[in-house]
């Protein structure tokens, strides 16, 4: 599908066309969360404000301000400056079947894990179940707007282009860098949920570096946010919703996250870390021989 775009882009570096990119990306989004703000003062004649967009019933309208300029972002950005196709930037699922579920699992992992070390430790209990199957499948459907457009961005578009400029490596580091950022106005942000999204960052970014393809990050993305808020019953990033699962936090807030959930908790760093560590191996013996040079790859062989 590429070949109808010309294969030099507008802009030749990377990190220039990312640049561009995230500061035309903010200020769509905020122009297009300070309109919906307006319109629901207007309408409802209440004054809201951020904080109130990412909370109760304005949040899933907030979602979809977002997710559209997201995409008209990332649209306009991939034909016209990067002159490649949408679809290319890592969708295709052909052959990633795998990634997909791995990424799934491993979201669930991590939260399931994390949430058994806080209920045995009585950091964590359970008091009620209210199930609401509307409400459920309407924030599922929530979950993979979110999860979609913010790979979309960070994966897809920022760190595609900038492992055009720099290192691997590097360009991972400075993405989950910019993915930690995009959340510091997120309520009850502090030093601990930064490293944190940091962390969760390079994960969500280390298949895309081996494989450019998407459907990895996705699925870890929609199940972490739909499996920690809308089941387990924490804040998803400091973000209240209704939950399946009615739960009570007790104890030392480094260990349960507090206020912003289970984001905000060193049980999490830890392991985050041992996440990182494991997909790294894995990574590394499944696809480094293909991410050599030829001459290095025939000396090894």
């Amino acid at each position: 599908m590429d070949t109808i775009y010309p294969r030099r882009p507008l802009i030749r570096q990377g990190w220039l066309r990312v640049l561009i990119f995230c500061v035309v990306y903010v200020a769509l989004s905020y122009l297009s969360i300070f309109l919906l703000a307006m319109i629901i003062r207007k309408e409802k004649g209440v004054e809201v404000n951020m904080t109130d967009m990412l909370n109760g019933e304005f949040l899933m309208a907030s979602v979809l301000a977002a997710a559209i300029a997201a995409l008209v972002s990332v649209i306009i950005f991939r034909m016209f400056f990067d002159r490649r196709s949408f679809y290319s930037m890592g969708l295709e699922m052909r052959g990633h079947i795998a990634d997909l579920i791995s990424g799934k699992l491993l979201a669930v992992s991590i939260l399931g894990l994390g949430t058994i070390i806080l209920y045995f430790s009585r950091h964590l209990i359970w008091t009620d179940i209210i199930f609401d199957g509307r409400q459920l499948f309407i924030l599922l459907g929530m979950m993979v707007i979110v999860a979609f457009y913010e790979e979309l961005i960070f994966r897809g578009y920022i760190l595609n282009n900038l492992m055009e400029s720099f290192n691997r490596w590097v360009a991972l580091i400075v993405t989950a860098i910019l993915f930690a950022l995009f959340h510091m106005e997120n309520p009850s942000i502090n030093f601990i949920p930064l490293i944190n999204i940091f962390l969760a960052g390079i994960l969500l970014g280390m298949n895309y570096i081996y494989t450019k393809n998407l459907w990895f990050s996705i699925f870890l993305h929609l199940s972490w946010n739909f499996f920690e808020g809308p089941i387990l019953g924490y804040k998803i990033s400091g973000i209240n919703m209704p939950t399946l699962l009615q739960m009570e936090l007790k104890g030392d807030l480094i260990l349960t996250g507090g206020e912003f959930g289970f984001e905000g908790s060193i049980i999490n760093t830890g392991l985050s870390v041992i996440a990182i560590l494991l997909v790294l191996w894995v990574y590394e013996k499944k696809y480094h021989a293909s991410l050599l040079p030829v001459k290095e790859v025939a000396v090894k062989s």
